[in-house]
């Protein structure tokens, strides 16, 4: 996954801090829709491969499994833990509001796995690799 961002500074020898702009749901028109309440931009260290200077616009890359593998554990395991819940609820023969008490139970599962597997995570974190510098 590659995307393209600011080097701000550099760290040391082979790493740099890059800033990254954040894309909008309103395709950067953000009069029209006034839903942008978090930060544009993004800044985060990378590998700095080419030697890229403090602002220099630059190609950053990670891998896609790595970014795609963070989203699926964030956005879909709790979900699926939602009907699980509901459908262990309701394979016991529970009323409704059990059940939806169970997919709520197991929903918030799926979320402390989330904050748990995230603090655990941040020894192993998504690496990110200058590749070039634009002209």
């Amino acid at each position: 996954m590659t995307t393209t961002g600011t080097v701000t500074r550099l760290i040391d020898r082979h790493n740099a801090e890059v800033e990254v702009e954040r894309g909008t749901a309103c395709g950067g028109n953000c009069g029209s829709c006034e839903a942008c309440v978090f930060q544009n931009t993004i800044r985060t260290v990378a590998t700095n491969r080419v030697s890229a200077l403090p602002g220099q616009r630059v190609t950053i890359e990670s891998k896609t499994s790595d970014v795609l593998g963070a989203a699926a554990l964030l956005y879909i395991v709790p979900f699926i833990l939602f009907f699980i819940g509901y459908g262990i609820a309701a394979a016991m023969h529970l009323s409704e509001g059990l059940c939806i008490l169970g997919a709520a139970v197991f929903f918030a599962i799926g979320i402390a796995l989330n904050v748990v597997f995230q603090r655990n995570r941040k020894k192993a974190a998504i690496t990110f690799d200058i590749i070039a510098v634009q002209e």
